[in-house]
């Protein structure tokens, strides 16, 4: 039985942030096996400098990403949309092991297939060093806050 995952393309700018909001709070979950449910089996990423391919991989990228990046929090916006692509801004915070906080920007490119799974995902990512006093997103975002847009810095 086919896997689905609504909203369906053609999005809408309702819908395209339906989705958005949908992928942030997947991914502030920091369950690998979660946030990749809502991909392709086949799904093609680039993050970063690595290219991964599946569902297997997006788990494995996943699982060691969140082993590093400790206290993961995430925001996205939605930047544009068309039939079944939906671009987005996004930043979130973390520490590493020495307790170090970083803030990492980033933009992605999504392709979703008629089932409203990912089959693509394209994201371009830069990290910055902050003091801890300089944080500004703290777990996940509470649903007042859904739609607001994230600042640039």
């Amino acid at each position: 039985m086919p896997e689905d995952r609504p909203p369906y393309p053609p999005f809408t700018e309702e819908t395209a942030r339906q989705k958005v909001q949908a992928a942030e709070d997947a991914w502030n979950t920091r369950d690998p096996r979660k946030v990749a449910s809502a991909y392709t089996p086949d799904s093609v990423w680039r993050n970063r400098d690595r290219f991964v391919t599946g569902r297997d991989e997006i788990v494995a990228f996943l699982t060691e990403k969140w082993e590093r990046e400790h206290d993961y929090a995430l925001r996205k916006s939605l930047w544009g949309f068309r039939q079944n692509r939906i671009a987005v801004r996004f930043q979130y915070e973390w520490h590493d092991g020495a307790g170090q906080w970083w803030r990492s920007y980033g933009n992605e490119l999504w392709e979703f297939d008629e089932r409203g799974l990912m089959r693509r995902r394209e994201a371009s990512i830069n990290d910055v060093p902050i003091g801890e006093a300089d944080r500004r997103i703290r777990g996940p975002r509470p649903a007042d806050e859904h739609g607001i847009d994230i600042p640039i810095q």
